[in-house]
Protein backbone atom coordinates (compact mmCIF):
# COMPACT_ATOMS: atom_id res chain seq x y z
CA UNK A 1 0.00 0.00 0.00
CA UNK A 2 1.32 3.61 -0.67
CA UNK A 3 0.25 6.09 2.09
CA UNK A 4 -1.84 9.00 0.27
CA UNK A 5 0.43 11.86 1.76
CA UNK A 6 -1.85 15.25 2.26
CA UNK A 7 0.02 17.49 -0.32
CA UNK A 8 -0.52 20.66 0.76
CA UNK A 9 0.92 19.22 4.75
CA UNK A 10 3.92 18.15 3.34
CA UNK A 11 4.44 21.39 1.38
CA UNK A 12 4.61 22.79 4.87
CA UNK A 13 6.18 20.38 6.28
CA UNK A 14 9.36 20.98 3.22
CA UNK A 15 8.85 24.49 4.11
CA UNK A 16 9.29 24.07 7.60
CA UNK A 17 12.72 21.40 7.22
CA UNK A 18 14.39 23.60 4.58
CA UNK A 19 16.56 25.29 7.03
CA UNK A 20 18.54 23.16 10.10
CA UNK A 21 16.12 22.59 12.89
CA UNK A 22 15.97 21.16 16.42
CA UNK A 23 14.26 17.46 15.61
CA UNK A 24 13.43 15.45 18.60
CA UNK A 25 12.12 11.56 17.36
CA UNK A 26 10.37 9.79 19.91
CA UNK A 27 8.62 5.51 19.71
CA UNK A 28 6.24 4.73 21.75
CA UNK A 29 7.67 2.97 25.16
CA UNK A 30 8.78 -0.57 25.41
CA UNK A 31 9.93 0.10 21.47
CA UNK A 32 10.13 -2.97 19.08
CA UNK A 33 11.64 -3.29 15.54
CA UNK A 34 9.28 -0.81 13.58
CA UNK A 35 9.65 1.33 16.52
CA UNK A 36 13.33 1.82 16.28
CA UNK A 37 13.75 1.10 12.76
CA UNK A 38 11.37 4.07 11.86
CA UNK A 39 13.51 5.90 14.55
CA UNK A 40 16.62 5.24 13.75
CA UNK A 41 15.70 5.32 9.56
CA UNK A 42 14.29 8.73 9.80
CA UNK A 43 17.14 9.94 12.18
CA UNK A 44 19.93 8.77 9.59
CA UNK A 45 17.92 10.88 7.35
CA UNK A 46 17.71 13.88 8.49
CA UNK A 47 21.25 13.94 9.85
CA UNK A 48 22.51 14.45 6.17
CA UNK A 49 20.78 17.13 6.01
CA UNK A 50 22.11 18.82 8.96
CA UNK A 51 19.50 19.19 11.34
CA UNK A 52 19.62 18.51 14.94
CA UNK A 53 18.50 15.59 15.61
CA UNK A 54 18.09 13.10 19.03
CA UNK A 55 16.08 9.89 19.28
CA UNK A 56 14.40 10.15 22.82
CA UNK A 57 13.21 6.32 23.76
CA UNK A 58 10.46 6.58 26.74
CA UNK A 59 12.14 3.22 28.07
CA UNK A 60 14.69 0.74 27.05
CA UNK A 61 14.25 -1.64 24.46
CA UNK A 62 15.76 -4.98 23.09
CA UNK A 63 19.45 -5.72 23.21
CA UNK A 64 19.15 -6.88 19.44
CA UNK A 65 18.07 -3.98 17.93
CA UNK A 66 20.78 -1.88 19.26
CA UNK A 67 22.80 -2.69 16.25
CA UNK A 68 21.37 0.03 14.18
CA UNK A 69 23.19 3.09 13.19
CA UNK A 70 22.53 6.36 15.62
CA UNK A 71 21.58 3.79 18.19
CA UNK A 72 24.51 5.24 20.44
CA UNK A 73 22.88 8.75 20.75
CA UNK A 74 19.77 7.64 21.36
CA UNK A 75 18.27 9.34 25.04
CA UNK A 76 17.00 6.30 27.14
CA UNK A 77 14.31 8.52 29.47
CA UNK A 78 14.59 6.06 32.29
CA UNK A 79 18.78 6.09 32.57
CA UNK A 80 18.63 10.43 31.58
CA UNK A 81 15.21 11.45 32.34
CA UNK A 82 16.64 15.23 32.27
CA UNK A 83 18.24 15.15 28.58
CA UNK A 84 15.08 13.37 27.53
CA UNK A 85 12.68 16.03 28.70
CA UNK A 86 15.22 18.85 27.42
CA UNK A 87 15.39 17.50 23.85
CA UNK A 88 11.76 17.66 23.98
CA UNK A 89 11.45 20.99 25.63
CA UNK A 90 13.95 22.42 22.85
CA UNK A 91 12.89 21.02 20.16
CA UNK A 92 11.48 22.69 17.03
CA UNK A 93 10.21 19.73 15.49
CA UNK A 94 8.39 15.87 16.98
CA UNK A 95 8.21 12.66 15.18
CA UNK A 96 5.82 10.74 16.63
CA UNK A 97 6.47 7.40 15.43
CA UNK A 98 4.87 4.64 15.64
CA UNK A 99 2.09 4.93 17.96
CA UNK A 100 -1.20 7.30 18.09
CA UNK A 101 -2.15 8.78 21.24
CA UNK A 102 0.45 10.14 23.86
CA UNK A 103 -0.35 7.37 27.28
CA UNK A 104 1.91 5.44 24.20
CA UNK A 105 4.89 7.25 25.29
CA UNK A 106 4.29 6.64 28.97
CA UNK A 107 6.16 9.21 31.41
CA UNK A 108 7.03 11.12 28.40
CA UNK A 109 3.16 12.25 27.93
CA UNK A 110 3.21 15.68 29.74
CA UNK A 111 6.41 16.77 28.73
CA UNK A 112 5.12 15.73 24.74
CA UNK A 113 1.89 17.36 25.17
CA UNK A 114 3.48 21.05 26.40
CA UNK A 115 5.77 21.09 24.13
CA UNK A 116 5.68 23.94 21.75
CA UNK A 117 7.21 22.36 18.91
CA UNK A 118 5.68 21.04 15.80
CA UNK A 119 4.14 17.42 16.05
CA UNK A 120 4.19 14.95 13.19
CA UNK A 121 2.43 11.50 13.54
CA UNK A 122 3.85 8.91 11.24
CA UNK A 123 1.89 5.80 12.47
CA UNK A 124 -0.47 2.72 11.23
CA UNK A 125 -2.57 1.83 13.61
CA UNK A 126 -6.33 2.98 13.94
CA UNK A 127 -8.10 5.56 15.26
CA UNK A 128 -5.08 8.40 15.93
CA UNK A 129 -5.46 10.58 19.15
CA UNK A 130 -5.86 14.76 18.01
CA UNK A 131 -2.36 15.72 19.71
CA UNK A 132 -0.28 16.43 16.71
CA UNK A 133 0.00 19.21 14.26
CA UNK A 134 0.12 16.81 11.03
CA UNK A 135 -1.38 13.37 11.23
CA UNK A 136 -0.18 10.55 8.64
CA UNK A 137 -1.83 7.74 10.32
CA UNK A 138 -2.23 4.54 7.52
CA UNK A 139 -3.64 1.16 8.85
CA UNK A 140 -3.79 0.00 5.63
CA UNK A 141 0.48 -0.11 5.95
CA UNK A 142 2.16 -3.00 7.17
CA UNK A 143 4.69 -1.13 9.17
CA UNK A 144 5.47 2.79 9.97
CA UNK A 145 8.83 1.78 8.48
CA UNK A 146 7.07 1.44 5.39
CA UNK A 147 5.60 4.66 5.33
CA UNK A 148 8.62 6.41 6.32
CA UNK A 149 10.02 4.70 3.06
CA UNK A 150 7.24 6.68 1.08
CA UNK A 151 7.64 9.62 3.17
CA UNK A 152 11.18 10.32 2.74
CA UNK A 153 11.20 10.05 -0.68
CA UNK A 154 8.46 12.59 -0.95
CA UNK A 155 10.56 14.66 0.87
CA UNK A 156 12.94 14.28 -1.77
CA UNK A 157 14.98 12.18 0.15
CA UNK A 158 15.96 9.64 -2.73
CA UNK A 159 19.89 10.98 -2.98
CA UNK A 160 20.15 10.91 0.88
CA UNK A 161 19.10 7.11 0.92
CA UNK A 162 21.57 5.04 1.85
CA UNK A 163 22.51 1.41 3.33
CA UNK A 164 22.04 2.84 6.72
CA UNK A 165 18.71 4.16 6.66
CA UNK A 166 17.58 1.21 4.50
CA UNK A 167 18.88 -1.29 7.25
CA UNK A 168 16.85 0.36 9.64
CA UNK A 169 13.69 0.35 7.37
CA UNK A 170 14.17 -3.18 6.70
CA UNK A 171 14.13 -4.77 10.38
CA UNK A 172 11.19 -2.87 11.17
CA UNK A 173 9.14 -4.17 8.22
CA UNK A 174 10.57 -7.61 8.95
CA UNK A 175 9.86 -8.00 12.57
CA UNK A 176 5.70 -6.08 11.91
CA UNK A 177 5.34 -8.24 9.46
CA UNK A 178 6.72 -11.48 10.94
CA UNK A 179 9.45 -11.80 8.46
CA UNK A 180 6.80 -10.70 5.36
CA UNK A 181 4.44 -13.69 6.16
CA UNK A 182 1.47 -11.95 7.74
CA UNK A 183 -1.54 -10.93 5.37
CA UNK A 184 -0.67 -6.85 5.77
CA UNK A 185 2.40 -8.07 3.12
CA UNK A 186 1.21 -6.45 -0.24
CA UNK A 187 3.00 -6.25 -3.33
CA UNK A 188 3.65 -2.54 -2.75
CA UNK A 189 5.61 -3.84 0.41
CA UNK A 190 7.53 -6.42 -1.23
CA UNK A 191 8.57 -3.67 -3.92
CA UNK A 192 9.49 -1.67 -1.01
CA UNK A 193 12.03 -4.32 0.36
CA UNK A 194 13.49 -4.87 -2.86
CA UNK A 195 14.10 -1.69 -2.90
CA UNK A 196 15.56 -1.66 0.74
CA UNK A 197 18.24 -4.65 -0.64
CA UNK A 198 18.86 -2.28 -3.80
CA UNK A 199 20.53 0.13 -1.20
CA UNK A 200 22.70 -2.52 0.19
CA UNK A 201 20.47 -4.06 2.97
CA UNK A 202 22.63 -7.86 3.77
CA UNK A 203 18.75 -9.75 4.28
CA UNK A 204 19.98 -12.70 6.14
CA UNK A 205 22.92 -10.41 7.78
CA UNK A 206 19.67 -8.58 9.58
CA UNK A 207 17.64 -11.47 10.26
CA UNK A 208 20.55 -13.01 12.18
CA UNK A 209 21.28 -10.25 14.31
CA UNK A 210 17.50 -9.98 15.21
CA UNK A 211 16.64 -13.84 15.69
CA UNK A 212 19.78 -15.15 15.94
CA UNK A 213 21.07 -13.05 18.70
CA UNK A 214 19.18 -14.34 22.19
CA UNK A 215 21.07 -14.72 25.35
CA UNK A 216 20.94 -18.45 26.61
CA UNK A 217 18.81 -17.79 29.52
CA UNK A 218 15.83 -16.20 27.17
CA UNK A 219 16.39 -20.05 25.57
CA UNK A 220 15.77 -21.32 28.78
CA UNK A 221 12.59 -19.03 29.43
CA UNK A 222 11.37 -19.99 26.03
CA UNK A 223 11.48 -23.92 26.94
CA UNK A 224 10.33 -23.19 30.31
CA UNK A 225 7.32 -21.39 28.19
CA UNK A 226 6.24 -24.06 26.14
CA UNK A 227 7.09 -27.01 28.42
CA UNK A 228 5.50 -25.85 31.37
CA UNK A 229 3.05 -22.71 30.78
CA UNK A 230 1.57 -22.88 27.73
CA UNK A 231 -1.74 -24.07 28.17
CA UNK A 232 -4.13 -25.18 24.73
CA UNK A 233 -8.06 -24.78 24.75
CA UNK A 234 -8.90 -26.63 22.37
CA UNK A 235 -13.01 -26.63 22.76
CA UNK A 236 -11.96 -22.98 21.59
CA UNK A 237 -8.72 -23.08 19.47
CA UNK A 238 -7.27 -21.09 21.76
CA UNK A 239 -3.65 -21.31 23.59
CA UNK A 240 -2.11 -18.93 26.02
CA UNK A 241 0.70 -18.70 28.45
CA UNK A 242 1.17 -16.65 32.04
CA UNK A 243 4.23 -15.68 33.37
CA UNK A 244 4.69 -14.61 37.11
CA UNK A 245 7.25 -11.94 37.94
CA UNK A 246 9.37 -14.61 39.54
CA UNK A 247 9.54 -16.99 36.80
CA UNK A 248 10.90 -14.54 34.70
CA UNK A 249 13.14 -12.91 37.18
CA UNK A 250 14.30 -16.59 38.05
CA UNK A 251 15.76 -16.67 34.17
CA UNK A 252 17.30 -12.99 34.44
CA UNK A 253 14.66 -11.44 31.98
CA UNK A 254 15.59 -8.72 29.88
CA UNK A 255 13.70 -6.19 27.47
CA UNK A 256 12.82 -8.22 24.63
CA UNK A 257 12.69 -11.93 26.08
CA UNK A 258 9.24 -12.28 25.83
CA UNK A 259 9.20 -10.82 21.93
CA UNK A 260 7.25 -13.03 19.75
CA UNK A 261 6.24 -15.94 22.26
CA UNK A 262 3.23 -15.01 21.72
CA UNK A 263 3.24 -16.22 18.00
CA UNK A 264 4.36 -20.18 19.44
CA UNK A 265 0.72 -20.76 20.45
CA UNK A 266 -0.57 -20.13 16.90
CA UNK A 267 1.76 -22.53 16.02
CA UNK A 268 -0.42 -25.50 16.98
CA UNK A 269 -2.48 -26.75 13.80
CA UNK A 270 -6.05 -25.63 14.32
CA UNK A 271 -5.31 -22.88 17.06
CA UNK A 272 -6.59 -19.65 15.83
CA UNK A 273 -6.21 -17.18 18.91
CA UNK A 274 -3.48 -17.03 21.31
CA UNK A 275 -2.15 -14.86 24.46
CA UNK A 276 0.91 -13.98 26.83
CA UNK A 277 0.04 -12.75 29.70
CA UNK A 278 3.37 -11.54 32.10
CA UNK A 279 3.27 -9.55 35.29
CA UNK A 280 5.02 -6.07 35.04
CA UNK A 281 5.14 -4.27 38.14
CA UNK A 282 1.56 -3.31 39.25
CA UNK A 283 0.85 -4.37 36.21
CA UNK A 284 -0.23 -7.46 33.62
CA UNK A 285 0.87 -6.90 29.76
CA UNK A 286 -1.18 -9.23 27.84
CA UNK A 287 -0.09 -10.13 23.80
CA UNK A 288 -2.50 -11.00 20.87
CA UNK A 289 -2.35 -12.65 18.00
CA UNK A 290 -4.88 -14.44 15.48
CA UNK A 291 -5.39 -16.20 12.58
CA UNK A 292 -7.80 -15.06 9.36
CA UNK A 293 -11.26 -13.05 10.45
CA UNK A 294 -11.17 -13.19 14.00
CA UNK A 295 -10.38 -10.20 15.41
CA UNK A 296 -7.52 -10.17 18.53
CA UNK A 297 -7.73 -6.30 18.53
CA UNK A 298 -11.93 -6.57 19.76
CA UNK A 299 -10.67 -8.82 22.69
CA UNK A 300 -8.17 -6.49 23.63
CA UNK A 301 -9.99 -3.40 23.31
CA UNK A 302 -13.07 -4.28 24.74
CA UNK A 303 -11.64 -6.15 27.79
CA UNK A 304 -8.17 -5.19 28.54
CA UNK A 305 -7.88 -1.36 28.05
CA UNK A 306 -6.39 -2.09 25.08
CA UNK A 307 -5.95 -1.96 20.97
CA UNK A 308 -3.30 -2.85 18.03
CA UNK A 309 -4.17 -4.40 14.38
CA UNK A 310 -6.78 -6.85 13.94
CA UNK A 311 -4.59 -9.71 13.99
CA UNK A 312 -1.84 -8.60 16.57
CA UNK A 313 -2.71 -6.47 19.44
CA UNK A 314 -2.05 -5.64 23.34
CA UNK A 315 -4.02 -4.99 26.22
CA UNK A 316 -3.48 -4.52 30.54
CA UNK A 317 -5.18 -5.40 33.44
CA UNK A 318 -5.05 -3.89 37.19
CA UNK A 319 -5.86 -6.83 38.56
CA UNK A 320 -3.79 -10.22 39.14
CA UNK A 321 -2.50 -12.30 36.87
CA UNK A 322 -4.69 -15.31 38.14
CA UNK A 323 -7.33 -12.73 37.84
CA UNK A 324 -6.78 -11.58 34.62
CA UNK A 325 -5.99 -15.20 32.93
CA UNK A 326 -9.19 -16.06 34.95
CA UNK A 327 -11.33 -13.22 33.18
CA UNK A 328 -9.87 -14.58 29.41
CA UNK A 329 -11.11 -17.76 29.87
CA UNK A 330 -14.73 -16.62 30.52
CA UNK A 331 -14.73 -14.49 27.79
CA UNK A 332 -14.02 -17.45 25.22
CA UNK A 333 -17.78 -18.84 25.43
CA UNK A 334 -18.97 -15.92 23.68
CA UNK A 335 -16.42 -15.93 20.86
CA UNK A 336 -16.32 -20.06 20.51
CA UNK A 337 -18.79 -19.11 17.18
CA UNK A 338 -16.09 -16.85 15.84
CA UNK A 339 -13.40 -18.81 16.66
CA UNK A 340 -14.28 -22.56 15.82
CA UNK A 341 -16.42 -21.42 12.24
Amino acid sequence: MIPDFDPSALREITTLLSVPKKITIIPHAKPDGDAMGSSLGLYNYFIQKKHEVKVVSPTDYPDFLTWMKGNNNVIIHNNKSTNAADAIKDADIIFCLDFNAPDRVEKLEQDLIRSKAKKIMIDHHLSPANFCDFTFAFPESCATCEIIYHFIFQLDGKKYFNKAIAECLYAGIMTDTGSFRFPSMTADTHRVVAALIEAGVENSKVHELIFDNFSEDRLHFLGFCLKDRLVVLNEFNTAYISITKEEMNKYNHLAGDTEGIVNYGLGIKGIRFSAFFSEKDDLVKISFRSRGDFSAKEIAAEHFDGGGHKNAAGGKSETSLEETVGKFISLLPQYKEKLTE
